[in-house]
């Protein structure tokens, strides 16, 4: 996952406490810096045991601060300078130890101290140990107690872990921290929704080896699974076939075919309300009848042969036409004549709010350009990053659920 473009460059605060986790903090400096932030690293002497301050002074441009006894700033006030200069402050691996200092309040190293200090800092802890130590009930006491001080904890992960063992405590990789971290400056319109997504296109088997889809790469639908689950929504993303990873904080579910995307959206509609369904996907309009068995060979002097073709469901129909429909948002997705188009599939759909682009000029790209459609209008939105675009579109449907 390449950082996005964001609007205007950030102050970081990273701290770094003793674990193995350490270096991929090394990773997220350079994710931070390369989207555009500002990083001022704190480092533990337990966490110079596993990485040197000398890369992450190389990573970050800046002098890493390592004790209260040794200022970067002329005041000799680091301890409170250093995080009141932030606009976010996150410690990277937080280990077991950390927590337990910032959730009693201590304040025995420059680390524990600028916790201390942190005054209204929007504040993220990326926990990492080991399993048995991250279920031990007093390290779940810390961490609660933490959530309850408006610390924001991200994570742990589970998998193998340095120690050979396999479970719950390992930190989030990098990329994820990423979209933690800027998450903390998102608002959350969206606490509490549930919202739905398809995004990909599908591919429609003719034969074992071929078959009809289309240039869609998922990556607008990514975006607004993003975008979604920074304003605080549960996500649930339904994906056609990409080479793209599951987006972090949304549940995936993958499908291939346009029958299997509709049949899990409507299983995902009837197992739990939802608030807002966006039909980002690019799905086939026709499928083969019947998909051939094996592979279908060309025989010397014959015609090619021509698949019989069939509508496929029109999944974003059928949903805003239950009695329980969320809010519903389409996409169109357009060679010519764009907004005559939009509009008439807008009311054919029988949906309140329409995006409408030119496919040529997204598929596969990494910005967007597009309409907004409804029954007062259009409004044009500019070219822009597809992420910028998708928190554009998401504070456009929270607007809208607000005044319902």
């Amino acid at each position: 996952m390449n950082p996005p473009r964001i609007e205007s460059s950030r102050r970081v605060l990273l701290g770094i406490s003793g674990g193995i986790a350490a270096y991929k903090a090394c990773e997220l400096t350079r994710l931070l810096v390369k989207a555009g932030h500002q990083v001022q690293v704190v480092m533990t002497d337990a966490a110079t045991r596993f990485v040197g301050p000398v890369t992450l002074q190389a990573l970050s441009g800046r002098e890493v601060a390592l004790d209260n006894w040794h200022a970067l700033r002329a005041s000799g006030m680091d301890h409170i300078d250093l995080v009141r200069e932030a606009d976010a402050f996150v410690v990277a691996p937080a280990s077991a130890d950390l927590m337990a200092r910032a959730a009693c309040g201590m304040g025995d190293d420059l680390l524990s101290t600028l916790l201390l200090a942190r005054d209204a800092v929007p504040t993220l802890l990326a926990p990492a140990m080991n399993r048995a130590m991250w279920a031990h009930p007093a390290v779940q006491r810390n961490a609660e107690q933490l959530r309850r001080d408006g610390v924001r904890l991200a994570g742990p992960g589970s998998g193998e872990q340095a120690c050979g063992e396999v479970g719950d405590g390992r930190m989030l990789e990098p990329a994820q921290l990423l979209w933690e971290i800027e998450a903390l400056w998102r608002a959350p319109v969206l606490r509490g929704r549930r919202v739905l997504i398809t995004a990909g296109p599908t591919f429609e088997p003719w034969d074992a080896v071929r078959g009809l889809s289309n240039r869609s790469s998922g990556k607008m639908g990514w975006a607004l699974a993003r975008a979604a689950w920074e304003a605080g929504a549960e996500v649930v993303l339904v994906a056609g076939p990409t080479a793209l990873q599951a987006p972090h904080g949304a549940r995936t579910v993958a499908v291939e075919t346009a029958v299997q995307m509709q049949q899990a959206v409507f299983a995902e509609l009837d197992a739990q309300r939802c608030d807002v369904f966006i039909a980002a996907a690019a799905v086939a309009d026709w499928r083969p009848r019947p998909a051939a068995q094996g592979k279908l060979k060309k025989q010397p002097g014959a015609a090619p042969p021509s698949p019989e073709l069939e509508l496929n469901p029109d999944i974003l129909a059928e949903v805003a036409a239950r009695p329980d429909a969320p809010y519903c948002v389409g996409f169109a997705a357009e060679a010519q004549d764009l907004l005559a188009n939009a509009q008439a599939k807008r009311e054919r759909k029988g949906v309140p709010l329409l995006v409408g682009n030119l496919g040529p000029q997204t598929f596969g790209r990494d910005d967007n350009a597009c309409v907004l459609i409804d029954a007062s209008g259009a409004r044009e939105l500019p070219r822009m990053d597809k992420l910028e675009l998708a928190r554009e579109l998401v504070h456009e449907i929270a607007s809208r659920l607000a005044g319902r």
